[in-house]
């Protein structure tokens, strides 16, 4: 089932990377963004494919990062918080993308060179299992991207994270999470899947997969769907 999951992700995930922006759709990204904290000015410094309109928040708003740290992004997409987050943290710092999708790996590369920055890279690997050193990272963002993770492999997730992390690093995460047990009708349609819905997890249960990752200084704004 959890291959099953990953591969429908991939696929339309993929199919987002590559198809056409028109003007319409460009403008209904924008102010969905806006709608989710990115300033007009941010946005009007990436490149045209960057903002894809999939965000359900902005972390690099509220990760408070300083120059120099090190940022890695899990499910980075076309880049748009990498390449924010690479401007915030300066050209002694770093901002690392991770994603499974081959086709957004190459549009993300694409946005990097288009919009000049030169202290951003991308991965090409699922967010469980990131080829990045124990202790390596300042910060760890993601946005709306861990709940697309199928349930069995969410704890993988966040100790991951914590195996990346250094001490006292910290973690801002914009998600979709769902305030009571969503009905099975929804769980198992895969459309609402892929759109980021079927695949919230409880607010409770997040937390605990925080706690038990060993996450301390939890902070939950705006909760539930």
């Amino acid at each position: 089932m959890s291959s099953d999951t990953y591969n429908l992700v991939q696929s339309r995930y993929g199919d987002i990377a590559k198809q056409t922006v028109t003007t319409q759709q460009h403008e209904k990204e924008e102010q969905i963004a806006r709608a989710f904290g990115y300033s007009a000015e941010d946005l009007g410094s990436l490149p045209e494919k960057t903002n894809l309109g999939l965000s359900c928040g902005n972390p690099v708003g509220f990760a408070n990062m300083k120059e120099g740290e090190t940022i890695l992004d899990l499910g980075s997409g076309s880049g748009i918080d990498v390449l924010l987050a690479a401007r915030k943290v300066g050209v002694n710092g770093q901002a690392i993308g991770v994603d499974m999708t081959k086709s957004m790996i190459e549009l993300a590369e694409k946005n990097m060179q288009n919009a000049r920055v030169s202290n951003a890279r991308f991965i090409e690997a699922t967010i469980n299992s990131v080829p990045l050193p124990n202790s390596s990272v300042d910060c760890i963002i993601s946005n709306c991207v861990i709940n697309l993770v199928p349930a069995t492999d969410k704890p993988a997730v966040f100790e991951e994270i914590a195996r990346l992390l250094k001490p006292g690093g910290r973690v801002a995460i914009s998600d979709i999470l769902a305030r009571k047990p969503l009905p099975d009708h929804m769980t198992k349609n895969m459309a609402l899947y892929v759109g980021c819905v079927a695949g919230a997890s409880e607010i409770a249960r997040y937390e605990e997969y925080l706690e038990q990752a060993g996450f301390e200084g939890m902070h939950t704004a705006n909760k539930g769907t």
